[in-house]
């Protein structure tokens, strides 16, 4: 399939990938949009990423997409590619794949069968490896939506901007004056976008509230211990090194420090 080809024309070029057959999805319409649908927003697999980088919609009801896609390689690239291209190419340092996993996104595939819902944190199972089956293409991404987000943070590290990411992490978090809920995920050393549960645990079950500044520090070094440890234990692929697990932990750390500055100022 070929929505905005940034994945699949490089992997042609290059000889990696020899479909026998190609079919351009740029002549089906109806398949890019931007919806608030109340409790979700909904976006069409077809958006171009820059339309939804500079969406007033996403902005205001759920900016950490936003965030994340200023982040996805160079301006050139986000014109052609697609919200749903880089969710079903499935690269496990791709940033929508973490952040949609953050979100607790649902993803919207069609085939022969008709419609099919699945969960983002059961879409990704391996590198450029999905839960679509064949025949099956990716036609929505639905995010819950409120009228006031959730507090959260998305942090990358490549070495130049543009590159490939070596490792990303998201955190979101939830609760009014004191921490009720957290989703914490971590890309890099995994074939997948993993959520941290342990990390999460600590976050939500901690008590913390907005004007405990001496507890919210407490909970971040805790949380910085507790993110190397659930790190280290991540199945991890082969070409995996301590450097980049030790690495993702500093930044499932920086996001939920990130996290909990915007909460405590929500």
């Amino acid at each position: 399939m070929l929505a905005g080809g940034q994945s699949l024309v490089p992997l042609l070029n290059l000889r990696l990938a020899y479909p026998e057959v190609l079919v351009d999805l740029n002549g089906v319409e109806g398949l890019s949009y931007i919806r608030d649908e109340g409790s979700r927003l909904c976006i069409g697999a077809m958006t171009r990423q820059r339309e939804a980088e500079f969406s007033a919609l996403l902005a205001e009801r759920c900016p950490l997409v936003v965030e994340a896609l200023a982040q996805v390689g160079h301006p050139a690239i986000r014109n052609r590619g697609t919200i749903g291209g880089s969710l079903a190419h499935a690269d496990p340092v791709a940033e929508l794949p973490c952040v949609m996993t953050a979100l607790d996104a649902e993803l919207v595939a069609t085939g022969p069968d008709g419609e099919r819902i699945v969960p983002a944190r059961d879409f990704f199972q391996g590198p450029y490896e999905t839960a679509l089956s064949p025949g099956e293409i990716l036609v929505e991404v639905r995010v819950p939506s409120a009228p006031a987000p959730p507090a959260a943070s998305f942090v990358e590290f490549s070495r130049r901007h543009g590159d490939f990411a070596l490792a990303e992490a998201a955190a979101v978090l939830e609760g009014n004056g004191a921490l009720t809920g957290a989703r914490v995920v971590a890309a890099g050393p995994a074939w997948t976008p993993s959520r941290l549960e342990a990390v999460e645990r600590l976050v939500a079950g901690s008590g913390v509230n907005r004007t405990d500044s001496a507890a919210r520090r407490d909970l971040v070094e805790e949380a910085g211990r507790t993110a190397e440890e659930a790190v280290s234990a991540l199945p991890s692929h082969a070409e995996a090194t301590a450097y980049q697990r030790r690495l993702t932990a500093v930044l499932v750390k920086r996001a939920v420090v990130q996290a909990l500055e915007r909460w405590s100022l929500n």
